[in-house]
């Protein structure tokens, strides 16, 4: 099944110069880049009325239009009946926690038992929504908050919103290493040259601002809240080890494990037994899509985090002069 996609943009000064693909990958952020060049190749995007190639550059002030189709979902995918921790349900959008270890998308390898699979049982008119109304993703072992939209109306909504930065995303992490103060990562975020399967910082990847503060310090690692500007793939496990303070227990960006001398064994045994990364998208907020009020949800940290950070709370009294 397909759907007919149509997007319109002007060009800002801060995009003049770029190729096509690349200024429309910033505009258009929820399409991959090789989505959007599929659709200048085809014709589908014209800038001042005049198809394109991508590589043609834009100037400030050229009008985007894309009239193009787009797959509303995978005729594979199926509806499977999976518990889902709805914290909040309307006609429009739909709010999940999600549980570590849960697949958001079905793909190579996770076909079933992902939250596709179970949004399509729980509200089956969503195979009618692209992408089955997730206007954004967390990763598979990341808790928490996510959006879904309903229908069509609230799925342009709240893809418009986070185009705009509007959207407020706030996650709770654990990161490896004392911080002295709060801040801001403003660094842009791609594939690793080399290893396909990880993001890194990177000249020639997507702009990403992740701003961030301290909850608590222990004394080899540091409880943070973490501001999302825009929404990268793995952008704030990929910021936090830019910076060299790596989030506790990520698989893909941790680094060598490290603990401070005189650790308690409990808290030791917990720490090397962290197999997924501390995060937790804790507080999400944007405009209604029909009401058009503010909107917002925010839900505790899971056990597990709040378990590491007890034992990291008791090793760092156990250690007070």
């Amino acid at each position: 099944m397909t759907e007919i996609i149509k997007l319109d943009a002007i060009i800002p000064e801060s995009l003049s110069g770029l190729r096509v693909d690349q200024a429309l990958a910033q505009l258009f952020s929820e399409y991959s880049r090789g989505q959007l060049t599929k659709w200048i190749k085809a014709g589908d995007v014209l800038v001042n009325q005049k198809v394109c190639r991508p590589k043609d550059a834009v100037r400030t002030g050229d009008q985007i239009e894309i009239a193009a189709q787009q797959i509303i979902h995978d005729d594979n995918w199926q509806a499977e009946s999976i518990a889902l921790d709805i914290i909040y349900e309307d006609d429009d959008v739909l709010i999940i926690n999600k549980a570590a270890g849960m697949v958001v998308h079905p793909g190579a390898g996770n076909q079933n038992g992902t939250m596709v699979n179970a949004l399509l049982a729980h509200a089956p008119q969503l195979m009618h929504i692209p992408r089955a109304g997730i206007v954004h993703r967390i990763d598979k072992d990341t808790t928490g908050l996510l959006m879904v939209a309903k229908s069509l109306q609230a799925h342009h909504s709240l893809i418009s919103q986070l185009q705009e930065r509007t959207v407020v995303r706030e996650y709770q992490a654990i990161a490896c290493g004392v911080f002295t103060a709060g801040g801001t990562v403003d660094a842009p975020v791609g594939r690793h040259h080399i290893d396909r399967k990880r993001m890194a910082v990177t000249q020639n990847g997507k702009p990403a601002v992740t701003h961030y503060r301290i909850e608590e310090r222990f004394r080899a690692h540091t409880h943070l809240r973490c501001k999302l500007e825009t929404g990268r793939t793995h952008q704030i496990r990929v910021h936090m080890a830019h910076i060299r303070h790596p989030l506790l227990g990520d698989p893909l960006y941790g680094g060598r494990f490290k603990t401070p001398k005189g650790m308690t064994d409990s808290c030791l045994a917990a720490l090397q037994n962290t197999h997924r990364q501390a995060l937790h998208a804790g507080l999400l907020g944007f405009d209604h899509p029909t009401t058009r009020e503010a909107v917002s949800w925010q839900i505790p940290l899971p056990d597990d985090m709040q378990r590491l950070l007890e034992l990291l709370r008791m090793d760092a009294a156990s250690h007070t002069d």
